[in-house]
């Protein structure tokens, strides 16, 4: 559903000049949303008054009430809410008690993206944030406007911080309104004129296989927490252990008469069904945070459409990137799967990390990153390991201590078990450190930094030489004197680090890197 010509008039002129307030459809969305965290106490008072003998108007009446208060809180709050685009900042005042007022300067936008959840999603409402890059409740958000307000919004909030629409800003000061509309320019509220190119997209199929490698049982955890809240509602104590001794004893002693065979079938059964659970967990959670997902590479940066329930709509200009990292899992590998991510300065999810090919080939990563002026490292690339002595610094630092409390244990333990444990234990920390000293990578190209890392699951993580802020080299106690360093590189909304470098190594890329900084004035820049 979207704002008439009519409704915006009104609602302009309601809020005041340059003023406008969010969608009124917003007072539904507000109020069901609202709703849904009455619905323990409704079910509370409905078991609750089971007993008494006016309970069939209890419940109705309660349940009434609740409707009719949540229903006037978001009136008064949608009459209190309103957002001005100033010529300079963008203006959110909102309230019911507390009243609080922001203006947010352009320059320090971060970016806009949409996000619909259910319910707003049914209305045809969209939630507008703009990321400033500080996170959390410094975020400034705007619920909730229609999809065509919100992206027309993002076109024109775009267009004044990378100053592309020079006549919009004057425009903006002199009445507002109008001009925010026209600066969606040729392109339309929605955007479907300009060009755009799409770089990846997950089919059904796609998705079932990506839900199958994200295993996860957080469906037996949530299900424990609702038993443990819930108790009361079951006929017996689910925490009584007599109890169900005497359940099995009962009914489910032939199971126990059948011995010790059926009783390891009666575990695999069990372990069945906790992988069945592990695995529609998975795919479930995926469908709903990846249906329809898709890339798409358009003027403006690129654009990511994902979601079943809650849809989001996130753009990430390109010259935004800082980094890219390619990871992989532990079955994944196998089949030559992996994951693309964009280190960006915007935020996605309190994350800095935006996942932009979730299930994908290297070759259909490559031109991902290559749009993103990356590129992947070539099979010839000048690969280099760290120090011998960083790693076996960590393995003699993890190996010592349980090879002591291994011995330890031999002495004062009659059993030998713990003991050989804790050996096993320090023989396969050290193992581990050759591994990943055999596995860890790092390389320096004339536009590119690299690092490998990671032996069972590697990853791959590349910045560009030009966008580091700083370069440190860090050294403890026992690297000073064993003669090796952390090169440690400043990478705006993300971490990157060369772990064990020699010294000499970590000088002379620090200069490398340093020069390359110091070659661009970033004043100039294109934003």
């Amino acid at each position: 559903m979207n704002d008439t010509a009519a409704e915006i008039e009104a609602a302009g002129e309601a809020a005041g000049p340059g003023w406008q307030r969010t969608h009124p459809l917003a007072i539904v969305a507000s109020g069901l949303r609202g709703l849904q965290q009455s619905i323990l106490p409704i079910v509370a008072v409905m078991f609750g008054s089971r007993s008494m003998d006016n309970a069939a108007w209890i419940v109705p009446l309660f349940a009434g009430g609740i409707i009719a208060i949540n229903l006037a809180v978001a009136w008064l709050t949608w009459r209190r809410v309103r957002y001005c685009v100033g010529a300079n900042d963008i203006r959110v005042e909102k309230g019911l008690i507390s009243r609080s007022a922001r203006a947010v300067p352009y320059e320090r936008i971060q970016d806009v993206s949409l996000e619909q959840k259910p319910i707003p999603r049914l209305l045809g409402l969209v939630e507008v944030r703009f990321e400033t890059g500080a996170g959390g409740k410094d975020e400034l958000q705007l619920a909730y406007v229609s999809k065509d307000e919100g992206e027309r919004l993002r076109d024109v909030v775009r267009d004044l911080r990378d100053g592309v629409a020079d006549g919009v800003a004057a425009g903006v000061a002199d009445g507002g309104q109008d001009i925010a509309t026209g600066a969606a320019g040729e392109a339309g509220p929605s955007g479907q004129s300009e060009r755009s190119k799409q770089l990846f997209a997950m089919g059904p199929r796609r998705l079932l296989l990506l839900g199958l490698f994200e295993f996860s049982l957080i469906a037996i955890a949530v299900l424990g927490g609702a038993a443990q809240q819930l108790d009361f509602l079951l006929p017996f104590n689910l925490w009584d252990v007599g109890e169900w001794q005497h359940l099995v004893s009962g009914p489910g002693a032939w199971l126990m008469r059948l011995g010790w065979a059926a009783q390891i079938v009666g575990m695999a059964i069990a372990i069945a069904v906790l992988g069945v659970v592990g695995l529609g967990t998975g795919v479930l959670r995926t469908f709903l945070r990846d249906w329809d997902f898709r890339l798409d590479q358009t003027p403006k940066g690129f654009r990511r459409r994902r979601g079943l329930l809650t849809k989001t709509d996130v753009v990430m200009p390109a010259h935004r990137v800082q980094a890219i990292t390619v990871g992989t899992g532990l079955l994944r590998r196998v089949w030559g799967w992996h994951s693309l991510s964009f280190v960006s300065l915007a935020q996605d999810a309190k994350s800095a990390n935006h996942v932009v090919a979730p299930l994908a080939q290297l070759e259909e990563i490559a031109p991902i990153a290559e749009a993103a002026h990356f590129t992947l490292p070539a099979a010839d690339a000048d690969w280099h390991r760290p120090s011998r002595k960083y790693r076996l610094d960590k393995a003699l630092m993890g190996a010592i201590p349980a090879a002591l409390a291994g011995s330890a244990a031999l002495v004062f333990i009659p059993s030998v078990l713990p003991g050989l444990a804790l050996f096993g234990l320090a023989g396969f920390i050290i193992a581990q450190q050759h591994f990943l000293w055999l596995h860890e990578r790092h390389a320096l190209d004339a536009r590119q930094i690299i690092s490998r890392r990671g032996w069972l699951v590697p990853r791959l993580q590349i910045a560009n030489r030009v966008k580091l802020h700083s370069v440190e080299i860090a050294q403890g106690p026992i690297s000073r004197r064993r003669g090796y360093a952390d090169l440690k590189f400043g990478l705006a909304g993300g971490s990157f680090a060369f772990h064990g470098l020699s010294i000499a190594e970590a000088q002379a890329m620090r200069a490398a890197v340093l020069d390359s900084i110091a070659s661009v004035d970033f004043s100039r820049l294109p934003r």
